[in-house]
């Protein structure tokens, strides 16, 4: 269940994130990414003491994929920046499922409220004219785009940009319109999978934080996605 390395320099560490491991915050004695990252460079440039590590971008733990980390703070001071000016390019894929997956647009864009029901523990969407106004509102705007690639025996594989980096959010807004993740229960998918669900942080394009260079990271999918069926999925699975 160990990520592996995607690129690495004196300040940027980018892994392939399994799915099953949690990108920080691990309970005590479970792994995380970010521990993961802190002793495998202690252990490669035989570092003493504690090892920075600034934390980018995050992924649920039954998410794969492309995860963003900074060795200096500079990085991440740099990398966040960015990500706050909606500079960075999010690229995602996701199997869906849908009684009438022939209907699954082309291509389409959904704009949503979307706040935390903490009684369910998941995220919804909601009606914005719903929200309370003023600063007690915690109502969050969530934008992305997709396209569908390919559609097999009523599921469909899709390529998610995500506009706005909100909690459970391409998740959330997909199930919402009828065609749930795969093996994601909790947003509605009735549909088995293997391998936690079929999100996969698949590709991320961001400026280098100190040189003037643009990066393009891609992770392999699992090779779990195999099972699924589709053929652009062949050849990219590790």
């Amino acid at each position: 269940m160990n990520p592996t390395v995607l690129y690495e320099d004196n300040h940027l560490l980018v892994l392939n994130k399994p799915v099953g491991m949690v990108s920080q915050g691990a309970l005590p004695g479970e792994p995380s990414c970010v521990e993961w990252a802190k002793d495998y460079l202690k252990r490669k440039y035989d570092k003493p003491g504690n090892v920075f590590i600034g934390v980018v971008s995050r992924l649920d733990r039954d998410v794969s994929g492309v995860l963003v980390l900074a060795r200096t703070s500079k990085g991440a001071a740099r990398l966040n920046e960015q990500l706050r000016g909606r500079s960075v390019e999010k690229i995602y894929w996701a199997c869906v499922s849908a009684n009438e997956v022939a209907k699954l647009p082309d291509a389409q864009r959904c704009e949503d409220w979307i706040v935390e029901d903490e009684a369910a523990g998941r995220m919804a969407v909601v009606d914005r004219a719903q929200l309370p106004r003023g600063p007690e509102s915690r109502g969050d705007f969530a934008a992305l785009d997709y396209q569908t690639l390919e559609r097999l025996n009523g599921r469909a594989l899709l390529e998610v940009k995500l506009e706005t980096g909100r909690k459970h959010q391409i998740r959330v807004q997909l199930s919402s319109r009828g065609f749930p993740i795969v093996g994601d229960r909790r947003y509605g998918s009735r549909a088995k999978f293997s391998a936690g669900i079929t999100l996969h942080a698949r590709r991320i394009v961001f400026r280098h934080p100190t040189r003037d260079e643009m990066l393009t990271l891609e992770a392999p999918c699992p090779a779990a996605w195999r099972e699924l069926g589709f053929k652009l999925l062949r050849g990219s699975e590790r």
